[in-house]
């Protein structure tokens, strides 16, 4: 049998606020794609010449379907970037670019946080399903010691949206950076990707939120649980 409280609602400000960041994020993304850069440089040329001027040579750039797909795999050491972002000359698009070449170079400097995330990707995914899966079985059935194992399962959702922020920010960061030292931006163009970037960062906070309000629900709902049995 399930019970409802207050705490099941505790979701919904992560909820709402993810909704806030996708809207602003595709909102500003097609704003300043519309924009041309000023020197008519694609996405994958802007991060052609970064990944160069690092001497990331061996880093290849590839197009991927779909939109906002673009990402950076730090095990094949490939920049895929969404077909829009890698063929278009746009404010967008190079913003994107610069930020996934970002993470290259996070990458070939063995940023610490990129490490971390490196290392728990692989089980993350698992971690989160099964802990979900076990913790609805525990409710279920009212057993403690899945409803815990369930909990500490799905908390390395919430320690990976942890060391995602200051990756995808220290990359952005860089991004504007080399973007301005390489004399690809103007000041206004920076100031536009700036935004694009920004819009971009808050999804990632929302992540983080989303998770963190989930994961104090589960919390809740589990010592109510005990509190029933214990009356019982």
């Amino acid at each position: 049998m399930f019970y409802f409280g207050w705490f099941d609602l505790i979701p919904i400000p992560g909820f709402i606020l993810a909704l806030y960041a996708q809207f602003k994020l595709r909102s500003v993304y097609a704003k300043y794609q519309d924009v041309p850069q000023s020197r008519g440089m694609t996405g994958a040329e802007v991060a052609r010449e970064i990944l160069d001027h690092a001497g990331l040579t061996q880093v290849q750039i590839e197009p991927i379907a779909g939109e906002l797909t673009d990402h950076y795999d730090p095990r094949d050491r490939v920049l895929r970037l969404s077909e829009s972002n890698f063929q278009v000359s746009s404010l967008s698009a190079i913003g994107v670019a610069a930020h996934e070449a970002g993470h290259a170079l996070q990458h070939k400097e063995k940023y610490a946080p990129l490490e971390a995330r490196m290392a728990i990707v692989g089980i993350t995914g698992f971690a989160t399903n099964a802990g979900m899966i076990l913790f609805m079985i525990g409710y279920m059935f009212r057993s403690g010691w899945m409803l815990q194992v369930g909990i500490w399962l799905y908390s390395a959702i919430v320690v990976f949206q942890f060391i995602t922020l200051p990756v995808e920010y220290d990359a952005s960061a860089r991004a504007k950076r080399v973007l301005a030292d390489l004399g690809f931006v103007n000041r206004e163009e920076g100031e536009a990707i700036k935004k694009v970037l920004g819009a971009a960062a808050l999804t990632y906070v929302a992540g983080l939120a989303s998770a963190l309000l989930q994961l104090l629900r589960m919390i809740l709902l589990s010592g109510s649980i005990r509190g029933r049995d214990q009356r019982t």
